[in-house]
Formats: structure tokens, sequence, C-alpha cells
């Protein structure tokens, strides 16, 4: 029997609840500038049939060669992803009939890839986490492209993408909710990333994923599982996932069975339907590439890959929240992203204590400017605040120069009109007061004017708030906050 895993997101049927459980074969572009087994481009884009060599046509004679970066590629991918990394593996022909791939079978791996088991970790917006296991990461070709809106009653065929070199990231089923899933994705489209292997465009095919979902009664063995192909976005994993669960209970309830089955989603309808009938893997006659070589290399080419991997999501998060006393929530949402990684290192690089405003500027990063960039629909590429600037602001605040209140101003000046925040600050006479001699004075004088305020602070002093208020507004925004409150503390007596 297999026990329900934690974070488990059970659906109420008719009869009982039910258990979802989801593998995913993620289908990652290798960053290359050549195919898998040919010197044809990989460009996105470009003319129909534009990039693609001898061998892509699949020419008589023609004669696949690995590409030795797409192997790196791979095994980088694989130290990232925390797996064993495979010295001997074997290219496999996978035979079934691809109208767009002209060999008539793929160069794929079987029961020999790159990569065998690993793990990803993934945080949930819920606060809790799962660990996904990997199975293997295999690398293989990709297929061409058919267009079907061309003419009346042919189909053409693009060949550009035919042989672009793929790798197949499979999950093991231990994913139980399309929350847990499209998580997954995300996570593992950011180490991508961070790595440099593919760079993750979902819009572009660069990253797809098959859904294999299949439902049980807790505690039950798997049922059957259908998978859903090349689904394109996290947002259509999420939704395939949740109907695809649903129809299966449907059809469970009424007494009648699964059949695995190989099912598309269709976004427009939100809804899954039947494809074929799914292939076991004795059906694709599996047999090692008379053409390749098993692929072979050593320890210490695998040794020299890692020594040079960048520091990747989770060792960042942990560096985050341990130096700068960031929040878990705080430094994912840094990391989740390699550029806005970069940007809070950047800003960090220019500070001038970044052990006393470190988490500050992470404040500055994720509230102030991130708000700014989503509310624009811009990048963080398009920023028109650079990270020398809000560094500059964050600067300005923690030496007391100015208040938060007036860095707002002043983030608004340099958002909109550019320049040195500390010249900006200068020129508008923008720095905060923290002459008690001056911020009394106007103690004093709202004091007096309002003997009525006083009884009821004296009476209850939460309400001394209302002087804080009264003073800050008096002076601009430019008091010293912290001089404020103290100062009608001590009027007060309070």
């Amino acid at each position: 029997m297999n026990a329900p895993v934690k974070s488990a997101k059970l659906i109420k049927g008719a009869t009982s609840d039910w258990e979802m459980v989801i593998g995913l074969e993620v289908h990652a572009q290798v960053t290359s500038n050549s195919k898998l087994f040919s010197g044809a481009a990989t460009q996105f884009g470009g003319d129909p049939n534009a990039h693609v060599s001898l061998v892509d046509a699949a020419m008589p004679g023609m004669l696949p060669v690995i590409n030795e970066e797409a192997v790196k590629q791979a095994v980088r991918t694989g130290l990232g992803l925390k797996a064993k990394i495979n010295l001997r593996s074997v290219f496999d022909r996978k035979n079934y009939f691809y109208p767009d791939l002209p060999q008539g079978y793929q160069i794929s791996q079987y029961k020999s890839p790159v990569v065998g088991e690993g793990e990803v970790h993934v945080d949930l917006d819920d606060g809790d986490s799962v660990t996904v296991g990997i199975e293997r990461l295999h690398l293989e070709q990709d297929a061409g492209k058919l267009l079907h809106d061309q003419h009346p009653t042919l189909s053409y065929v693009d060949l550009n993408r035919s042989g672009v070199a793929l790798m197949e990231i499979v999950s093991k089923p231990d994913i139980r909710s399309s929350e847990q899933a499209k998580a997954y994705v995300s996570k593992l489209r950011t180490i991508l990333r961070y790595l440099g292997t593919c760079d993750g465009d979902m819009e572009k095919g660069s990253l797809r994923a098959d859904v294999n979902v299949s439902v049980r009664r807790p505690g039950e063995p798997f049922g059957t599982r259908c998978e859903i192909k090349n689904v394109n976005s996290i947002r259509f994993i999420g939704q395939a996932i949740e109907y695809e669960a649903r129809r299966q209970i449907g059809i469970l309830e009424d007494g009648g069975s699964i059949d695995q089955e190989t099912r598309l989603f269709d976004p427009g309808k939100g809804e899954t339907r039947s494809m074929r009938s799914k292939e076991e893997a004795h059906d694709y006659r599996y047999f090692p590439d008379p053409d390749l070589l098993p692929l072979e290399f050593s320890q210490a080419f695998v040794d020299e890959l890692a020594a040079a991997l960048p520091e990747l999501p989770d060792q960042k998060k942990a560096r985050f929240i341990g130096e700068f006393a960031l929040t878990p929530y705080d430094a994912a949402v840094l990391v989740s992203e390699r550029e806005s990684a970069d940007f809070y290192e950047a800003v960090l690089t220019a500070l001038a204590d970044k052990a006393r405003d470190g988490k500050l500027a992470a404040n500055w990063v994720i509230n102030e400017l991130f708000g700014r960039l989503n509310k624009e629909g811009k990048d963080i590429a398009a920023s028109p605040v650079s990270s020398a600037q809000l560094a500059a602001i964050v600067d300005l605040i923690g030496e007391g120069t100015i208040s938060g209140k007036i860095a707002k101003d002043l983030f608004e000046i340099v958002w909109n009109e550019g320049g040195d925040p500390r010249a900006v600050v200068e020129a508008r006479g923008m720095k905060q007061v923290t002459d008690t001699g001056a911020i009394e004075k106007i103690v004093d004088e709202i004091v007096a004017a309002n003997p009525d305020k006083v009884a009821q602070a004296l009476a209850k002093p939460a309400l001394a708030g209302w002087f804080v208020g009264q003073v800050m507004k008096a002076s601009g925004g430019k008091a010293n906050p912290q001089a404020v409150n103290d100062l009608i503390k001590s009027k007060l007596g309070l």
C-alpha cells in the first residue's frame, strides 16, 4: 500500500475523498547554439526550414555527431537537481511515425540515461513544502512543427526545430495537488535559468510538460494514469490537472474504469480530450542507435562542471536569510527569478553598509520597486530606477538623512525624472530635520493648541500617535519620526 503524502489535497467526491497522484515529464530545450546531432542553428524564428542540415533532413548516409555542449548542459542540470550523474549512457532509437521527424524515429535515451535520480525542494504558498523526486533526465532530439492552417488541403512541415536538443526531466509520482505541480514546474524553471541550461520560455516552446494524472482513495494503490501531452503554461498545467482528476473521479464513482491513454488539454474549453491509447515502452521498439557509440566521460569531467556551477536558488535563499535576517518569504521572492536576485545583489554591493541596511534594501526592492514594476507591467530589465539609485535611497534612510516617507517621494522623483538621489535631496531641500530644537518648537505649538487631545492622551497613551501625525504633517514629513515620538512622550509625561 502507498501511504498518502503529506500536503495532499483531497477532493471530495460523491462517495468518498480522493487523492490525486501526479508525475511530470518536463521537456526543456537545451541552451546551445547548435542541435543535438548536427551543426544547424537553434535560434527561435527564422524562415521555415532555414535551420536544417542534411542530418536533420535525414538524407541518406548522413550520420549524427553528438554535441558536447549539450552533454555538458545535461550534466550541469543533473548536478543542479542533486542527481546521480551516470558516467556511461546510451542513445536509443524510439520508433513510431513522426510526420515532422524525417528519420521516422527519435534518438533518445531509454534504459541508460545520462542523469539518474535526484530531487527538487519546493516551497508552497501556504508555507508548506514538499520534496519531489527526480526519476531521470535524458537527452533526446525534438521533432519539427506541422502547420495546418497554411493550405486548405495540405499540412506544411517546418523542420527548424527538428533535432534541437531536449532534456526530458521525469519526476517521480510524488505530487499530490495542482498547486504542488505548478510550484514544482516554476521551481524547476528557476533552477534551469540559474544554471543557464534552458531559458524556460514556455511561449516559445522551450519548456513544456507532459502531465501524468491518476486518482485513488487515500491509502489505496496507484490508479490507472492518463498522460496530458505538451502543456505549455504553468497555469494550464494546473487547469489540466484539476479537470482530469475530476473527470476520472466521475468515471470511477459511476462504476467505470480508467483507460490508460494520451490526452490533450484544450485551454479554450478548459478540458482534456482523448488523443490516442497510451503506448507502453515496448511498443516503441527501443534499441541502441547503431550510429552512436555509448556516451562515456570521466568523474574529472563532472567535477570540473560542478566546480563552475553558480549559486543556486536554495543556497542563495539560505544565505539571504542568514546574512540579512530576511524572512523566508522575502528571500523566496528575491531568488524566484535570477534577474531579481541579481538586482538585489547589485543593490547590496552598492550599499555603504549592507550589514546594517541589507534587510531594508530587501523591503525596498520587493515592496516599492517590484510593486511599481508589476503595476506598470514592466520587467526588472526595464526598471527606470537602477540598483545604484535604489542603494543610494536606502543609504539615505539608513544614515538618517531622510525618513521613510520622504524616501517614497524621492523614489517617485527618481522613477519619473532619474538623477542622483543624493543630489535630488540636496537640491530640493528634502533632508530630514533632526534638530530637536526645531522639532520641539512644533511639538510645543501643537500641544498648546490641543488641550482636549492632551487630556485624552493622558487617559489613553495610545492616542499620543495623533500628535506624532500632526507634527509630521506640520514639518512636511521632514521631522525625524523617532525624535518626534520621544519628544511627545516627554512633553506629555508618558
